[in-house]
C-alpha cells in the first residue's frame, strides 16, 4: 500500500501569517465567547455527541456545528469569488482511511489534537500540550525522514 506524496512545496509567508493570525484570532474568539479549547477534534466531537446521544457529550452543539461549517464554508467561498484553493489528496483510499483512523486513534489517546494542543495549549502553559507538541513534532521528523531521504521512500 503506497500512498503518492507530492514533495514540492511553495514558500508562502504572507498567506501563512493570514492563516495563523486567523486561526489564533478563531482560538481566543473560542476561548472568550465559549471558555472551551479550539481543538478541532474536541469540537468535533462535541458536535457529534450532541447529534448523536454518547454518555457525557456537550450540549453547546450550534456554535460546535457552525465552526465546523466554517471550515467547509471558507474554501469554498473562496472559489465562489474567483480564488483558488490548492489540495493536494493521495489517491489511495485505503491508504486515507488508515492515515484517518490512526491521526483518530492518537488524538483519543494524546487528548487532543494538534490544533488544540499546539495552539491553545502552548497558549495557556500546559505541560501536556508541550509533551504533546514535542511528540507531534518529532513523529513528523521521523515521517519526512524516512519517505524524503530513505531508499524506497516517495
Amino acid at each position: 500500500m503506497r500512498m503518492d506524496i507530492g514533495i514540492e512545496t511553495q514558500f508562502t509567508p504572507w498567506a501563512s501569517l493570514l492563516g495563523g493570525v486567523l486561526i489564533g484570532l478563531s482560538a481566543v474568539m473560542v476561548m472568550g465567547l465559549f471558555g472551551r479549547i479550539a481543538g478541532i477534534s474536541g469540537i468535533t466531537q462535541g458536535a457529534i455527541g450532541a447529534v448523536v446521544p454518547l454518555p457525557g457529550a456537550p450540549r453547546d452543539r450550534d456554535w460546535r456545528l457552525a465552526f465546523l461549517a466554517g471550515l467547509i464554508l471558507a474554501p469554498l467561498t473562496v472559489m465562489a469569488l474567483g480564488g483558488t484553493v490548492a489540495q493536494t489528496v493521495p489517491g489511495n483510499p485505503l491508504g486515507m482511511a488508515l492515515a484517518g483512523l490512526l491521526v483518530g486513534t492518537g488524538t483519543a489517546l494524546g487528548s487532543g489534537c494538534t490544533s488544540g494542543h499546539g495552539v491553545c495549549g502552548l497558549a495557556r502553559l500546559s505541560p501536556r500540550a508541550l509533551a504533546a507538541v514535542l511528540t507531534f513534532m518529532a513523529a513528523g521528523l521521523v515521517t519526512v525522514f524516512l519517505l524524503r531521504h530513505l531508499p524506497g521512500g516517495a
